[in-house]
């Protein structure tokens, strides 16, 4: 009898430091937008040489995103958008700051900058905004928005792999947030790219576990 009781306690308390896990973690979605994931998005006709990676990503994140819903994790979404004229990354001579504005990409209120249609913000879900640059922390009130909200685990998905993901969780990390990649909920422009962050990177800065092993915590 003794025996089954505690085992009953044990299982107890397994739970709570689940659920108090849970509590203080969000899964942060980057770019989850048309510009990456429609068919007709910019990014996704010019830059993505990988389709196969890429639906297989969108499919990961709709099943990861599912899944924190119903287990009480946060949902963030991380979209970039900019006013009419780019007037926030004025001047860029290089980089993102220059090319966004010759691309056309993430104008605010168009088609390329909202949410893809499966992954879409649902009631309750902190939608971040005031962000400028590649990293999901600039300028925004992600960072203001965690904290105040006592979460510490961050798992990212989204887009670019190589680009703003890795800027997000390379910020991440040294502000003190415990961050994970979910390794195939994400795409970079082609496989090497992809390889090369999640072989050579992300042990710097995070862990890495796959869709599967997110939706088994």
């Amino acid at each position: 009898m003794m025996k089954i009781i505690i085992l009953i306690l044990l299982i107890i308390n397994t739970n709570l430091m689940n659920s108090q896990t849970k509590e203080k973690s969000a899964l942060v979605l980057i770019e989850t937008q048309n510009e990456w994931m429609h068919p007709e998005g910019k990014l996704r006709k010019n830059l993505v040489k990988d389709d196969k990676m890429m639906l297989s990503s969108i499919a990961n994140i709709e099943k990861a995103l599912q899944y924190a819903r119903e287990n009480d994790f946060s949902v963030i979404h991380v979209g970039l958008r900019f006013e009419k004229g780019y007037p926030e990354l004025a001047n860029g001579k290089s980089g993102l700051r220059k090319a966004i504005p010759i691309a056309g990409t993430f104008p605010i209120d168009e088609f390329g900058s909202q949410f893809y249609e499966t992954v879409k913000p649902i009631e309750k879900e902190f939608i971040a905004t005031g962000r400028v640059g590649a990293s999901g922390f600039a300028g925004s009130n992600l960072d203001a928005y965690l904290r105040n909200n006592k979460i510490e685990n961050l798992y990212l998905v989204g887009y670019a792999t190589h680009v703003c993901v890795e800027s997000t969780m390379r910020e991440a990390h040294d502000i003190g947030y415990n961050t994970y990649i979910i390794s195939d909920a994400s795409s970079a422009f082609n496989k090497e790219q992809q390889n090369y962050f999640l072989k050579e990177i992300v042990h710097h800065f995070a862990d890495q576990l796959t869709t599967e092993e997110f939706v088994k915590k």
